[in-house]
């Protein structure tokens, strides 16, 4: 009695390593070409900070400017103008972003400075005073500005630009820590919000955050 057994085909030969190598650089080279599709898709002008969905109107910003006077977002149209929250009491980083706007703003041509206005939002409107944001923001520029905005309005403000802020170490109505985010906000001389970047991108590279800021303005 014979057995019917699966007959082998003929054996293909072993695919050489160099095919398989150029195999798996064509896969990789699909994917970054991929990846480099999709950030130009989100981020035509290749920001160095994080893109908003084109066409993106900043939140509403309004409270008393610096000079004492009502002060909105709007009342800066034509300007380009890097938000960033903060307070008068801040250690370190709140000057070290000021500081490093006015080294974007000194980047710019000439020519393009006067419409760049960096703007500190208070988020400590108990304590920081509308003569005081004058004196803070004047020593490090004088194109910034400043904004208070009231207290009951603040928290509501704060969240509508997706930023946060928190009082601890509460050991009085005057005595207290504040913590808040760091990102500057970018908005276009039209009032669309075009980028943000973190604190470590603004304070690392002046030259290459002023390509960003030249790119809102064209």
């Amino acid at each position: 009695m014979t057995e019917d057994r699966p007959v082998a085909g003929p054996l293909r030969p072993a695919r050489h390593w160099s095919q398989s190598l150029t195999l798996a650089l064509l896969a990789v080279s699909v994917l970054l070409a991929g990846m480099l599709l999709y950030n130009r898709l989100i981020n035509p002008s290749s920001f160095s900070g994080t893109a908003y969905p084109s066409g993106r109107m900043a939140p509403a910003l309004e409270g008393t400017g610096e000079d004492g006077q009502p002060l909105s977002l709007t009342d800066l149209r034509g300007q380009t103008v890097a938000v960033f929250y903060g307070f008068l009491n801040c250690p370190n980083i709140c000057p070290t972003t000021l500081a490093a706007l006015e080294r974007v703003r000194q980047a710019l041509p000439a020519s393009r400075r006067p419409n760049f206005t960096p703007l500190l939002v208070s988020v400590d409107p108990r304590r920081d005073t509308a003569a005081g944001l004058k004196q803070y923001v004047e020593y490090f520029s004088v194109g910034a500005r400043g904004l208070r905005v009231p207290e009951a309005q603040l928290k509501q403000t704060v969240r509508a630009w997706g930023a946060d802020v928190q009082y601890v170490d509460v050991k009085g109505p005057r005595d207290y820590q504040v913590n808040h985010t760091t990102g500057v906000y970018l908005v276009d001389a039209r009032g669309r919000l075009r980028v943000v970047w973190d604190y470590t991108q603004v304070t690392a590279n002046a030259a290459r955050i002023a390509q960003d800021v030249l790119a809102v303005m064209d």
